[in-house]
């Protein structure tokens, strides 16, 4: 499955799940705790699979990687869903239980992740051709650079601090950290070539 097809189709999963887990326990607050965590997941290797498509098709070349890269937008606009149905049920616990909504988050969260949101609905609105055509090739690229970046901060913060107190998010913090490494190591073998193109110009 490829395009918006897969997007299509990994939004209606995503929307089925996030209701099955909160239906689950009668649609309340450990439902909706249930279904926070389920998506907060599928967010974090949905951001995986399109934060790494390029690297990983440099570094690791192959029928699935290549596939990975094909539909790198298609997975970053599904992303975008994954985490705004995120932010839904986040809204419905603060509705549900404002005591408890402040015990798991403060001001400071709240900035950091506010910001990861802009960027993530600026990066969609620019996932489609003619939006990226008007920003521009440099500008989509920057945008696209630092916000995805800026994504990955807010996941290692997000998940690192709750690692201490809650082994659920061990998985989820190897993956963050495996990202990075993949961006890194593909970042750094791009230079390499880079100089050594660069040096095989230079007259003798």
């Amino acid at each position: 499955m490829n395009g918006w097809r897969l997007t299509g189709t990994l939004s209606l999963l995503l929307g089925a799940m996030t209701l099955y887990f909160a239906a689950s326990h009668g649609w309340d607050i450990e439902g909706v705790r249930l279904a926070i965590r389920a998506t907060a997941r599928t967010s974090l290797v949905l951001f995986a699979l399109a934060f790494t498509a390029s690297a990983l098709a440099e570094l690791v070349p192959s029928e699935v990687t290549r596939w990975q890269r094909r539909n790198r937008r298609y997975l970053g606009v599904s992303f975008a869903v994954s985490h705004f149905i995120h932010l839904g049920v986040i809204l419905a616990l603060a509705a549900l239980d404002r005591e408890l909504f402040w015990k798991l988050t403060n001001i400071t969260t709240i900035v950091l992740a506010g910001t990861a949101y802009l960027f993530i609905a600026a990066m969609t609105a620019t996932s489609f051709d003619r939006t990226a055509a008007w920003l521009g090739p440099r500008n989509w690229r920057l945008l696209h650079l630092i916000g995805g970046w800026y994504i990955w901060i807010s996941f290692a913060v997000a998940v690192g601090k709750r690692v201490p107190i809650d082994s659920f998010y061990w998985p989820m913090a190897a993956l963050v950290l495996a990202i990075a490494v993949v961006r890194l190591v593909a970042m750094s073998r791009r230079n390499r070539q880079r100089m050594a193109s660069d040096a095989r110009r230079i007259p003798a």
